[in-house]
């Protein structure tokens, strides 16, 4: 709860004046409510005077009830207004921040973490941090009021029954917070990570409908999804009943204060040092209180879910951005686009052995380089390197003389322009898609780029043209369309830098010569990196990189390589050539 306390408050640093006006109304509505009892206890003295003496002070005691009445609504009013203010201001701020280092997590981050679950963390702590705020400034700060105010006002009346009142409220809430904290919270916390795991389990199968379809799976993923619903299930109720068996616990020690305060009155009634006003004001004074600590059990128990609820999220607070620009960042500038690799060594996280090690490497300005090898030598993760995906462990990657880690990340990757294997794309128009390289981009420009990549054909025969949505990732086009929407992203983009990362796999012949046809002409004035393998790809390149073990064992053109007696690429082609591995 520490944390999540302290995490709203620095969310509300920036907002004082509306945390300050919100709580000062706050403070206002319990102040006038405790007075409303003494009111009403005139007010049953003055009717027992009879109606000569007692109608002119019965009906003053109204006017002031009714006054302190308004001071309440309205009171209550204001404070609802700025704290509504206040709240979703609050919760607009940390989901944007929440998203904001979501998007800038490391990519090994996001390779453990179901986007599901995270979407689900964010949310349910938006929710709760609202909760939070609600029981903070409205419903705490009014019953601590209250619970101080309550036992004085009954104290001038009576100095026991005051202290009475003090010390009964005080067991109450402390007995509550304690039941609360090593009773309910320890079974809530299970059930958010059973929650959690829903929102993972939900997405991962929705994300995946297509392999669920293939492969006749729906049954399993329902009684996949089954399993976790009846361990969320279990974990649920036992946490309502623990809920439930802390508000009976409550409300015993509630009727136990009621018998005493109520009790005490009457015997100070029965030897006459307490007129019938007097009990109603003790009476209605105690209703008010009971109402206030019956209130204080709920929101200390929503004090604590909000708490739990806010744990994930307050979390990612915490994780650090694993690749972030440094303070003194400079903003890149490509004159050429010469790569360099200086020594460079890397392993992934915990991994022991690196990867690379001391890999030094010079990739010419314009210069048209192939990255070939097995599945695990080295390939993608030497481009993630070049684009800063990951920080090297030793050594530097240079691009024109700047070290990568030295310039700003939107910089390095506004130069470098990506066609994936597996284009993904936005569930959005097919011009927004293309569109995503250069956002200030004309539909002219966005025509000619889907013109370059053999794209506008297709996509002028769709019935909204440019205007067509695609789904998620992009499901409603087919693989070959979705690469030459990607192949459009890049030549908007007009990186000096481009990267293919096997931009022609697994499609039909058609598409594959319409896709090489676009990337040959993506190609020219360029530095670029193609990871190929389908070999074709890279025959006509400059030079071509062989990879083994993170090693760069062989280089040199197509027609070198494929003479070299026992080479890796002479293999690899000739594999390809007699047809005994499918690509």
């Amino acid at each position: 709860m520490h944390a999540a306390l302290a995490f709203l408050f620095h969310q509300w640093r920036d907002r004082k004046l509306l945390v300050a006006l919100a709580a000062f109304f706050m403070v206002v509505a319990p102040a006038a409510d405790l007075i409303l009892p003494i009111y009403a206890g005139r007010i049953v003295d003055d009717v027992g005077k009879g109606v000569t003496r007692g109608e002119r002070d019965a009906l003053l005691s109204l006017g002031w009830m009714m006054l302190f009445g308004a001071v309440l609504v309205a009171a209550r009013y204001l404070n609802m207004f700025y704290i509504c203010r206040l709240s979703v201001g609050v919760m607009a701020r940390v989901a944007g921040e929440s998203f904001w280092r979501v998007q800038r997590f490391s990519t090994a981050w996001h390779a453990d973490n179901f986007a599901g679950s995270m979407v689900r963390k964010i949310t349910r702590g938006m929710w709760a941090l609202d909760m939070l705020s609600d029981t903070v400034l409205i419903f705490m700060l009014q019953a601590t009021i209250a619970l101080i105010g309550a036992p004085i006002i009954l104290g001038l009346h009576a100095p026991m029954l005051g202290v009475i009142a003090g010390v009964s409220s005080i067991i109450y809430v402390v007995t509550t917070v304690t039941i609360s904290r090593r009773y309910v919270m320890p079974a809530a916390r299970l059930s958010n990570q059973w929650d959690t795991r829903i929102g993972g389990a939900l997405a991962d199968a929705v994300t995946c409908n297509a392999v669920v379809k293939s492969f006749a799976a729906e049954e399993r993923e329902d009684a996949y999804l089954g399993k976790i619903l009846a361990k969320w299930q279990r974990r649920t109720i036992r946490t309502w009943l623990r809920m439930v068996s802390a508000g009976t616990t409550q409300n015993i020690m509630l009727l136990a204060l009621r018998g005493i305060i109520v009790g005490d009155a009457l015997w100070l009634w029965l030897h006459g040092r307490a007129t019938a006003g007097d009990i109603t004001y003790v009476f209605t004074t105690y209703l008010l209180l009971q109402g206030y600590l019956r209130d204080v059990g709920q929101h200390i128990n929503n004090l604590q879910r909000a708490a739990n609820d806010m744990e994930d999220m307050v979390k990612l607070y915490d994780e650090p951005i694993g690749v972030a620009d440094k303070a003194e960042a400079r903003t890149l500038v490509v004159d050429e686009g010469r790569i360099e690799f200086d020594r460079v060594t890397f392993r992934y996280g915990a991994h022991v052995e690196p990867l690379f090690r001391d890999l030094t490497l010079r990739i010419e300005a314009g210069e048209r380089v192939g990255l070939v090898g097995h599945s695990g030598s080295g390939k993608s993760t030497f481009v993630k390197l070049i684009q800063r995906l990951y920080d090297v462990t030793d050594g530097r990657v240079l691009i024109d003389g700047q070290n990568v880690a030295a310039v700003t990340q939107n910089s390095l990757r506004s130069a470098i322009a990506l066609v994936p294997q597996e284009a993904v794309l936005f569930h959005r128009s097919l011009a927004e898609n293309i569109a995503y390289a250069r956002p200030g981009a004309t539909e002219g420009e966005i025509r000619r780029a889907a013109e370059l990549a053999n794209a506008d054909q297709f996509i002028r025969a769709l019935p909204r043209g440019y205007g067509t949505l695609v789904g998620e990732r992009g499901v409603k086009l087919s693989g070959g369309e979705r690469q030459r929407v990607a192949l459009a992203r890049a030549f908007l983009a007009d990186a000096p830098i481009l990267i293919l990362d096997e931009a022609t796999a697994s499609l039909d012949s058609e598409s594959e010569a319409l896709i090489q046809e676009a990337m040959q002409r993506l190609l020219v004035g360029r530095t670029s990196l193609v990871i190929a393998h389908r070999l074709s790809t890279v025959r006509s390149l400059d030079r071509i990189l062989v990879f083994d073990h993170g090693s760069v064992v062989e280089e040199g053109r197509h027609e070198l390589l494929a003479g070299i007696e026992g080479g890796i690429y002479r293999r690899l082609f000739e594999r390809q050539a007699m047809g005994l591995v499918g690509v």
